[in-house]
């Protein structure tokens, strides 16, 4: 387990002493441990990529994008795990081929669909996109967390004379918290670290987000290790403040949603 766990330590020892190096230091050995602590790879990084706005960016892309999948997720698995017809087993199926089919087949449909819809350079285009891509992943985790609860709590809200959409909001999803929370966490992450599709969709705009406006760092003859190392350290902090908030849901939710 030590050495397991060094193995997952190194590449981030190697994350931060890079991003804490100035270049010279980088090309003569990047495995040394920093002589001092250059912080001006932090300043340059976010100065040089406008990196407060691509932070927001991407903010409201995956914020949007997150919402949108839990309230439509766990509404549609609501509706396969309880209603138990042939329909509803043949819509559940037709989601986990989402699963199977490769997204970058889709790719240039994709594109010219959103040129035609003029969203290109637009928050609208990488949202849809994310909510698009994410969903069957998100259904399937609500549809087995679902089938593990009982139907006593909505049988009772019945009686009491809630309908299905009151019984859903007031009763049921309350009681989806851990699932929800992994949904939160998968979807942010692969929606925050997604690189091929804002480039698409948004490259050469203000709406870049953190992967795109870091790539800018990769010239053609040198590159700027360090200030690209302390763009990404910018840019997963977020991401990391999530996890650990939501961090004792995530292994719950999803292991009851493979078991169901």
């Amino acid at each position: 387990m030590i050495a397991a766990g060094l193995c997952f330590a190194f590449p981030f020892y190697i994350f931060a002493t890079v991003a804490l190096k100035p270049a010279s230091e980088v090309a003569r050995d990047p495995l040394a441990f920093p002589s001092e602590l250059h912080l001006d790879n932090f300043h340059v990084a976010w100065e040089r990529a406008d990196i407060g706005q691509a932070l927001y960016n991407s903010t409201v892309i995956a914020a949007v994008s997150v919402v949108a999948l839990v309230a439509f997720g766990s509404a549609a698995a609501y509706a396969i795990a309880r209603r138990g017809s042939r329909l509803s087993n043949v819509a559940y199926l037709l989601f986990l081929l989402g699963l199977m089919v490769p997204l970058t087949l889709g790719m240039t449909p994709l594109y010219q669909l959103m040129r035609d819809w003029n969203l290109l350079q637009t928050y609208t285009s990488v949202i849809l996109f994310s909510v698009g891509s994410q969903l069957p992943i998100t259904i399937f985790l609500y549809a087995g967390f679902l089938r593990t609860l009982p139907r006593e709590y909505e049988e009772a809200a019945h009686v009491d004379g809630a309908g299905p959409f009151a019984t859903f909001r007031r009763v049921v999803f309350p009681m989806l918290r851990p699932v929800t929370g992994t949904v939160i966490i998968l979807a942010a992450i692969n929606i925050w670290n997604d690189f091929l599709t804002p480039l698409l969709y948004l490259g050469g705009s203000r709406y870049e987000t953190l992967p795109v406006a870091i790539s800018r760092f990769q010239g053609e003859f040198s590159t700027d290790w360090g200030v690209i190392f302390a763009g990404m350290a910018i840019a997963i902090a977020p991401v990391l403040v999530v996890y650990f908030l939501l961090q004792k849901h995530i292994i719950k939710g999803f292991a009851s949603g493979l078991k169901g």
